[in-house]
């Protein structure tokens, strides 16, 4: 039985379907958001209208309109769309899709695209057993990933696949949304007005995270579980939206200070080495319910932008840290994002990755340079370190006509004061090579 003719068949599935797929949108006018790839000119777009698909790859958080996508490309194909997921797919169904799909090709000459969600699931033997196939032209090929298609995809694949990446969706987009889900209920049999307050709104668009499946289904919640009033209206206030997507609305103190001056506070207090200041902010954080992921984003810009080169070892830190909460969650987690906020805290500081906004302001000032040519590609001139001492050779790398510029500002601390000792060192010789 077709995959995409599955709820014609039983419409009763229909029926009981999610919200959020009953409203999927089947063309790209009905599409929110991605317009970065989904404008009026975009490639993408003309393929999907013209049904020119080639090998794609769409990576994206969830709910960003992935699979949306490939229901609006199996409206505009006249290819055969088949769906496989790579957590529930073997290797013998995946095998025997593509003979489906070369019989079809060879009997009818109709193509066929075939669909993979979740991809990086795949097995590198399942993944491997598509690139004949794509190659010869019996199927081409969609994959559906969360993860970077770089790192979790098999590199063969990825080189013959265009890769389009989609973003959470902006607040705009996702107004559209609640409104099309407001509209939907207005509309049906047993129809109900749907009114929600602006802070509601505001709490559903922040705690959705760009997500429109998760602004759906809570949406969808808190106007279910709601009785009508006397007016038969539903209204939706701030604490009906909190329960309906489990995030409490943040307020820091009694003074209700703002969030993002407790956030920084936080973050200062780690830039000041100060550790009992560090936990007091990280502590008031997670009471009031911040988002731990928040929070390890900020520690992950702390770590390049408050420690760097200082303890490259920071990033390192609180990176695992943050793997190891995503695997063992709360309770227990509060020790990773403790230990990640600590190490920060205790580390040398240094600022100097802040040193490439002032290579950039250089390069938008200089009107005119031109790479050495001992540097330039297939150089007979060229100098190579490797081939000496310490693999180091006084040698210039900056064009001739800043060749005495200073970019990189270091910190005198830890391993970066170590490094740049060691840079000095070496740079009082001043038997360049002959470049020019």
């Amino acid at each position: 039985m077709d995959s995409e003719n599955l709820f014609t068949n039983f419409p009763q599935l229909e029926n009981n379907a999610p919200l959020a797929d009953k409203l999927r949108p089947k063309n790209l006018e009905e599409f929110f958001g991605q317009q970065s790839i989904l404008n009026e000119n975009s490639l993408l777009r003309n393929a999907i209208l013209n049904d020119k698909i080639s090998n794609l790859i769409f990576a994206g958080p969830p709910g960003v309109g992935k699979t949306t996508l490939i229901e609006i490309i199996s409206f505009n194909t006249r290819s055969k769309l088949i769906k496989l997921n790579a957590v529930l797919s073997s290797i013998k169904e995946l095998r025997n899709e593509i003979a489906n799909a070369k019989e079809r090709l060879i009997n009818s000459k109709r193509k066929t695209i075939l669909f993979i969600d979740e991809v990086h699931r795949f097995t590198s033997v399942q993944q491997d057993a598509l690139l004949p196939s794509i190659e010869n032209g019996t199927i081409t090929f969609i994959g559906a990933t969360t993860e970077n298609p770089f790192f979790a995809v098999n590199k063969a694949l990825v080189s013959r696949s265009r890769i389009f990446t989609l973003l959470p969706l902006a607040e705009n987009d996702l107004k559209k949304i609640m409104q099309k889900v407001i509209t939907y209920y207005s509309k049906q049999k047993d129809s109900k007005k749907v009114n929600l307050t602006q802070d509601a709104i505001n709490h559903l668009i922040k705690f959705s995270g760009g997500d429109a499946r998760t602004l759906i289904n809570a949406l969808e919640m808190a106007i279910v579980t709601t009785s009508e009033n006397d007016n038969k209206e539903i209204n939706i206030n701030l604490s009906i939206a909190e329960d309906a997507i489990q995030k409490k609305n943040i307020v820091y103190d009694k003074n209700g200070q703002n969030h993002y001056d407790i956030v920084s506070a936080f973050i200062k207090s780690i830039r000041g080495s100060d550790p009992d200041a560090t936990l007091f902010w990280l502590a008031n954080m997670l009471e009031a319910g911040e988002d731990p992921n928040f929070i390890f984003r900020r520690l992950l810009i702390s770590a390049c932008e408050d420690i760097g080169i200082a303890d490259p070892n920071a990033i390192v830190v609180v990176k695992s840290c943050c793997d190891a909460f995503d695997r063992v969650g709360f309770p227990e987690g509060l020790y990773f994002l403790t230990q990640a906020s600590l190490y920060l805290s205790l580390s040398p500081k240094s600022k100097s990755t802040k040193s490439i906004f002032k290579a950039i302001e250089i390069i938008k000032s200089i009107n005119a340079y031109e790479v050495p040519s001992h540097l330039k590609n297939n150089s007979k001139s060229y100098v190579n370190p490797h081939n000496y001492p310490e693999n180091w050779i006084a040698q210039e790398y900056l064009p001739i006509s800043v060749r005495d510029l200073k970019i990189w500002e270091p910190n005198n601390n830890g391993w970066e004061k170590i490094k740049h000792e060691e840079l000095l060192k070496r740079k009082k010789t001043k038997n360049f090579s002959n470049n020019k």
